[in-house]
């Protein structure tokens, strides 16, 4: 695969400072860049960029393929001519350490409605909507309904719930100008998104994107291809996604996912999965799968019922991903292969050729394991932590004194902070890509922490501000980097992929 030895960060763009109440893809998102850059790292790893509810959870979210309006940048809307200085003037003040998801969203929906009033259709919002109507028109369906009825989309009138062609020729006709509406947000989204990612590139950086392993039960999907997921006759759910009780939750866990039909997705050789993935290929530079012990056996527990309640099933294998390769070619990805450790899951990825994860916290919890770095195989990325896991100063202050003593045989003490030891020992490892949250870079404590699995209510909202990035903060960075040879020249110098 080719990613060469070398480091990056993860960080959400949600988390990104600025005035407007979330992070955005505009002067912040490019002065980030620079910082990265300059402190010498090569990724940028991110979460899913679909759009969000009320509590901001990526995984939960309205469409698989569309992007957060979040993320559009005001100044940029701005500087287009789209916004004036008197727009801006009356929005009010935001909490700039955290997201309030429905506040941020009013005050963008607010932005994005004077924005349209002021817009022209050019030559490339055409050709956007033209080039993506395979999955924008139903997404700007969906959406103009959602606006109208509210949702679920199974409590629509029914001629729209089902499809009904004629229903969907009125909406068409009757509803243009809603219509269009959404489909110049994603081409905000795109032309925003795609200004931060050339500039990546320019500096030299891949993002890294995210791919969830499953799509909301309400919606746009599970609405335009209810035949691909485990619904009833009316559109419901029979039964949805989690986890069985292990030793992180002693209850399981129910996400409420809607559960893909593999055998019939299987008949078309996994059309809609390669669309995906071919859609994620035109946005990152690498994929990271959410949840890859899903594609070998999912939980599925009963409407209603709790974790414990559920079983496993099979997923779909190797076939996917032979079905992916045949399409598209060599695509990039990551497993995030975490969790209880299966042979079975660990050849799925190996015979697929990608490469796993490991993460240092979960190297200490008393007998030896993946995830100590003398065991690293080189194609893996390391982590301290994930978005999933407390900080790694969270997470310190929390260990008992038997696992800090085990900690500190391991490391041979932690002479600048917990943080720094863990930083230094992912970077040491022989994984090709060591990824650290920025949490992490910024020595952070539990309030800091992104997301508790299974909580609804606090996740999400993190966020930095701009005078975070210190001088001295890129220096250490760097010199992290350079010490342990994952500076992009030295990267350049080896120009070799993963060994596999």
């Amino acid at each position: 695969m080719p990613v060469n030895r070398r480091s990056g960060i993860l960080l959400h763009p949600s988390s990104l400072p600025g005035r407007f109440g979330v992070g955005e893809f505009g002067p912040a998102a490019i002065e980030w860049l620079d910082f990265l850059a300059a402190a010498e790292q090569s990724v940028w790893q991110m979460l899913p960029l679909n759009p969000v509810g009320a509590d901001g959870c990526p995984y939960q979210a309205s469409s698989t393929l569309a992007g957060s309006p979040l993320y559009v940048s005001v100044e940029r809307l701005r500087d287009e001519g789209l916004l004036t200085a008197a727009d801006l003037a009356d929005v009010p003040a935001l909490p700039p350490d955290t997201v309030d998801y429905p506040a941020a969203g009013a005050v963008k929906a607010d932005l994005l409605a004077r924005a349209y009033a002021a817009f022209t259709p050019t030559a490339d919002s055409e050709a956007f909507a033209r080039e993506q109507a395979w999955w924008l028109d139903d997404y700007a369906r969906y959406m103009t309904l959602r606006e109208r009825y509210g949702g679920p989309w199974t409590s629509w009138p029914a001629p729209l719930a089902r499809r009904d062609p004629d229903a969907l020729a009125r909406l068409d006709d009757t509803e243009r100008d809603r219509l269009d509406y959404y489909r110049f947000e994603q081409y905000l989204f795109a032309s925003h998104f795609t200004a931060v990612r050339d500039h990546a590139r320019r500096l030299g950086i891949e993002l890294i994107g995210d791919v969830a392993m499953f799509a909301g039960t309400d919606s746009c999907e599970t609405w335009a291809a209810p035949e691909l997921f485990q619904l009833d006759a009316a559109g419901r759910p029979t039964a949805v996604a989690g986890f069985p009780p292990d030793e992180f939750s002693a209850d399981g866990q129910v996400w409420g996912n809607a559960l893909y039909r593999w055998e019939l997705m299987a008949e078309d050789q996994y059309a809609w999965w390669v669309d995906r993935i071919r859609r994620m290929t035109q946005l990152y530079d690498m994929i990271r799968l959410d949840h890859f012990r899903g594609f070998l056996r999912y939980w599925a527990v009963p409407v209603g019922r709790p974790a414990s309640a559920g079983r496993w099933r099979d997923g779909p294998g190797p076939s996917l991903f032979q079905a992916v390769r045949k399409e598209l070619g060599e695509v990039v990805m990551l497993a995030e292969d975490l969790g209880p450790a299966s042979a079975e899951v660990q050849q799925l990825r190996i015979d697929a050729g990608i490469p796993g994860m490991r993460l240092l916290q979960f190297a200490f919890a008393g007998d030896e394991n993946q995830h100590l770095p003398h065991h690293y195989p080189t194609d893996c990325v390391a982590y301290t932590g994930t978005h999933d896991n407390d900080t790694t100063l969270g997470w310190w202050e929390e260990s008992s004194a038997d696992q800090r003593l085990r900690v500190e045989r391991y490391l041979g003490g932690v002479p600048d902070g917990i943080c720094r030891s863990m930083a230094r020992a992912v970077f040491a490892s022989v994984a090709e890509l060591a990824v650290l949250p920025l949490q992490d870079v910024l020595e952070l404590g539990p309030a800091a922490r992104m997301n508790v699995p299974g909580q609804a209510e606090g996740s999400w909202r993190w966020r930095f501000r701009a005078e975070a990035l210190t001088p001295g903060l890129e220096f250490r960075l760097r010199r992290l980097t350079e010490t342990y040879g994952r500076d992009r020249r030295a990267s350049t110098r080896r120009a070799r992929g993963f060994t596999g």
